[in-house]
């Protein structure tokens, strides 16, 4: 039998560094199940600019890199290995990975994230942090004075193309369709902002660019006519997909596959705290994953010493 550990948490993102931290600090010893590709979103994106501490912005990696080094020094074990199923019917709770080995834990922190969902074309992955992003609050800072595309039909793509109006010329909306998904309000608030263009029935073929972006290649899906329309940045809004497909049955999730927890981080099974993006479908942010790593370290700590409490003899 596996070793039965107090803490296991599953996720090596800003919000499973941040637990570690916390965990091993009140001496409960934690592991992490980190993934084969550790450091979440933050590994993809080029400067962080809005990270508290760094005067300079700093390489996304890179900061990944010193919170590893971090939790590290802490004495805490990562483990190379992605979580392929969970056991949360009973304690200890049982995570098997995908190399077939098995953890025992009293309690759970489920920091999984959440990844963008993309184009899936050659030239948009070349050009991910050259001036293709998923996250106008991360990067619309970097694009000042830029003509900006985003693509998108629902009221994430109207709310990152209002934002970006903070720092853009001008921001075109792409759609597949001759109307919005978003709702009427954030429509609304969209058409009225006359830096914002729509270009309806339209896809992106290719983007444009060698060591940037330059523009891109359009498609009309009604005629599949194509036309080149410059612009200094990409933004995709066309979704995110929460890692928690192993957590089916196990865990209550909403329609999308987003972890439903209370304001203390708490799931609906009792000893699993969730924190980060994969219980986090608004903001998304690499602060805000910290700090639902910080709560769900706190609580599961005041919990495992509350089922102590509760089994020493009267």
């Amino acid at each position: 039998m596996p070793k039965t550990r107090k803490i296991v948490i599953i996720g090596s993102g800003s919000a499973g560094y941040t637990a570690a931290i916390y965990t091993a600090r009140a001496n409960l010893n934690p592991i992490i199940i980190g993934g084969v590709m550790r450091g979440g979103q933050l590994m993809i994106t080029n400067d962080v600019e809005n990270f508290p501490g760094f005067p300079e912005p700093i390489a996304g990696p890179e900061l990944m890199e010193r919170m590893q080094k971090q939790v590290e020094r802490l004495g805490v074990t990562i483990i190379s290995e992605n979580a392929a199923k969970v056991d949360l019917s009973k304690r200890p709770f049982r995570v098997a990975t995908t190399e077939g080995k098995e953890y025992l834990a009293e309690a759970l922190i489920v920091a999984t994230g959440a990844d963008a969902k993309w184009l899936n074309i050659e030239s948009e992955k070349r050009l991910r942090g050259k001036g293709v992003s998923a996250c106008a609050t991360c990067d619309g800072f970097f694009f000042k004075g830029k003509e900006l595309l985003v693509v998108g039909g629902g009221d994430t793509a109207m709310e990152e193309a209002n934002f970006l109006t903070n720092f853009a010329t001008k921001v075109t909306v792409v759609h597949r369709r001759d109307q919005l998904r978003a709702s009427k309000i954030m429509q609304d608030r969209a058409k009225k902002n006359p830096k914002i263009e729509f270009i309806w029935d339209s896809a992106v073929d290719e983007v444009l660019g060698d060591e940037k972006v330059t523009g891109v290649r359009l498609k009309n899906l009604k005629t599949g006519e194509t036309n080149d329309f410059p612009c200094g940045g990409l933004f995709l809004a066309i979704g995110h997909k929460p890692n928690t497909e192993f957590l089916a049955g196990q865990l209550k999730l909403d329609e999308v596959g987003y972890i439903q927890a209370d304001e203390r981080t708490r799931t609906s099974v009792e000893g699993v705290f969730a924190a980060g993006d994969a219980m986090d479908k608004r903001y998304r942010q690499a602060i805000t994953a910290a700090g639902h790593g910080c709560m769900a370290a706190l609580e599961a700590e005041r919990w495992l010493a509350e089922k102590e409490s509760e089994a020493q003899p009267a």
